[in-house]
């Protein structure tokens, strides 16, 4: 039996212990898995700043009646040794005064079978799960407080990894339900922790056939610390690390794929997964409700959910990436933001303009110019087509018209397809119509994410193009979502009685509004002192009693 344990310590306002074992019990080929944290208490404070830095707050002066409602969701659990006696310790607690939930929105499941009242004979209570599940649908935490049904699973029952001895040679197989439980968003908070390749291809391919074949989404944690490890590394899940906190890096030790794909602000992953499995559940809902058109079912598809939830990220000062590498190693996308995410839902769903192919490896220059989308923000979710004999490139082109300096955000999502051991090549290019040159560009040969990035694009007119690989490939068509964002932040100020106005447009959300006396270098920005913004009429406003002296302000990154 091996265990690694991770993690433990404070912070002035969030108290935690946290640890993450892993046992490996070769006696009964199996991988028991436990990830283990206890939230103690958190002030207000702290509460509140994580709701303003994930988007929750301005997402709820703007919209009514998202929370949820509607929609199942499932919560699988490791052991909780914090919790007396120790073993099978995994279940939530809904009188739990951070759940506040009612008895009758649960059902638990464990290899000892199947419970819908609490107490029951099938586990027991886990500090941990009831931290968890204070930020995923606890009552007093804003995010998606009306799910319809939460399903509590023993993580040990609900993922099994087991060994299978072939002569001079092991296998690793791993087992998810054979069945689909109903449940649109999984929120695990739990690590294998580091885990040989075959192994954790075990695990991902496992959790892959299941989401492509029931369109489920797995939030998953990376881990705490180290390299990034299952479940927080299957294709298709979003992998969640800790913002601020103990995160994993990547990339993935089998392929060098970019994990984490995204971040939330917490003290480590079990806290900023279910942030992120919240904020899905919320646009899921919005999206079945109409919000984002009346294609409901391709906007509430899991891949358009993860594509708006990446594109709507907001990026740290140190965020970056590479065209091989479309995400970075530590923040993936960037930092959860759910205001953004679902400003571009409601933006609607865009088909792309026109479509061509062009011989395997051939350039592929923006043709004529048709159709252009006149969505500064929006998504669409849609096929892309190859051949292998001929073995010609598919490509679709959607069409831009900036009439002003922009950032230009765009993010492109597909599935590693049910009982497929690698996926279709898909890349995402952003050529200048004018010239045709090439802007910039996502081709990573092994990530079914694709991402760019372009702060200040001049004016003008853009093709973003949807490229899949011809010759040889897992199908000769592809479904995929595609969100974007063609953005500008111009700060306005403006004279009110004795004081004066600061305003900035709402969206997109997270930059951070910061000061100085002076621009002499080195110029030092801070936000001391700063009053909160307030949010009215599409705008974030701060007001500043008039004085004499000089002060220089900016919108910076967190």
């Amino acid at each position: 039996m091996q265990g690694k344990f991770i993690a433990a310590g404070n912070l002035p306002d969030l108290v935690y212990i946290v640890v993450a074992s892993t046992m490996r019990c070769l006696s009964k080929r199996k991988l028991v898995l436990l990830f283990i944290g206890i939230t103690l208490f958190h002030s207000a404070a702290w509460a509140q700043t994580y709701l303003d830095t994930i988007g929750l707050t301005l997402f709820h002066e703007t919209t009514t009646n998202l929370n949820g409602s509607g929609i199942r969701v499932a919560q699988p659990e490791g052991w909780d040794p914090f919790t007396s006696p120790g073993t099978n310790t995994w279940e939530v607690n809904p009188s739990n005064p951070f759940v506040g939930q009612p008895i009758s929105l649960f059902t638990y499941t464990s290899s000892s079978g199947v419970a819908n009242t609490f107490t029951n004979s099938v586990g027991l209570e886990s500090g941990h799960a009831n931290s968890v599940a204070q930020y995923f649908y606890g009552i007093n935490h804003e995010e998606a407080t009306n799910v319809a049904h939460v399903d509590c699973y023993d993580a040990n029952y609900f993922i099994q990894v087991s060994e299978v001895n072939l002569l001079f040679t092991t296998n690793y197989t791993a087992s998810l339900p054979s069945t689909n439980i109903d449940d649109a968003v999984v929120n695990q908070s739990f690590s294998f922790g580091p885990q040989p390749t075959n192994i954790q291809d075990a695990i991902d391919t496992a959790y892959d056939n299941y989401s492509a074949q029931y369109n489920t989404l797995f939030v998953s944690a990376v881990n705490n610390g180290g390299q990034v490890c299952a479940p927080g590394t299957s294709y298709n899940c979003i992998g969640i690390g800790a913002y601020g906190g103990g995160s994993s890096v990547g990339p993935t030790i089998d392929n060098g794929r970019c994990k984490p794909d995204l971040v939330a602000p917490a003290s480590e992953t079990s806290y900023s997964t279910p942030m992120v499995a919240g904020a899905a559940t919320i646009m899921i809902q919005a999206a079945m409700r109409g919000d984002g058109g009346g294609h409901t079912n391709n906007a509430a598809d899991m891949r358009t959910i993860k594509a708006l939830l990446l594109n709507g990220a907001v990026k740290p000062v140190d965020w970056t990436n590479s065209s091989s590498s479309p995400l970075d190693a530590r923040y993936g996308a960037g930092i959860l933001n759910l205001f953004n995410s679902y400003q571009q839902l409601i933006g609607g769903q865009h088909g792309f303009s026109v479509s061509n192919s062009v011989t395997q490896g051939s350039p592929h220059p923006p043709p004529a110019i048709t159709g252009t989308i006149h969505a500064p923000s929006g998504w669409d979710f849609n096929s892309v087509s190859s051949s292998h004999t001929p073995a010609n490139d598919g490509v679709t082109h959607y069409f831009f018209e900036i009439s002003s300096n922009v950032d230009v955000t765009a993010t492109l999502v597909w599935e590693r397809q049910n009982g497929q051991s690698s996926i279709n090549k898909l890349a995402l290019f952003l050529y200048d119509c004018a010239n045709s040159n090439l802007v910039d560009c996502s081709t990573s040969v092994v990530d079914n994410v694709q991402h760019i990035f372009v702060p200040q694009l001049p004016q003008g007119t853009y093709d973003l193009q949807v490229w899949k690989a011809g010759g040889t490939f897992v199908s000769a068509s592809e479904s995929y979502a595609l969100a974007w964002e063609f953005s500008a932040t111009p700060m306005t100020i403006t004279p009110s009685g004795s004081s004066i106005n600061l305003s900035w447009p709402a969206y997109p959300a997270g930059f951070v509004l910061e000061a100085t006396t002076n621009l002499n270098p080195p110029i030092i920005w801070s936000t001391n002192n700063l009053p909160f913004p307030v949010y009215s009429n599409g705008q974030e406003i701060v007001s500043f009693g008039s004085t004499n002296a000089a002060q220089f302000f900016q919108l910076a990154p967190p």
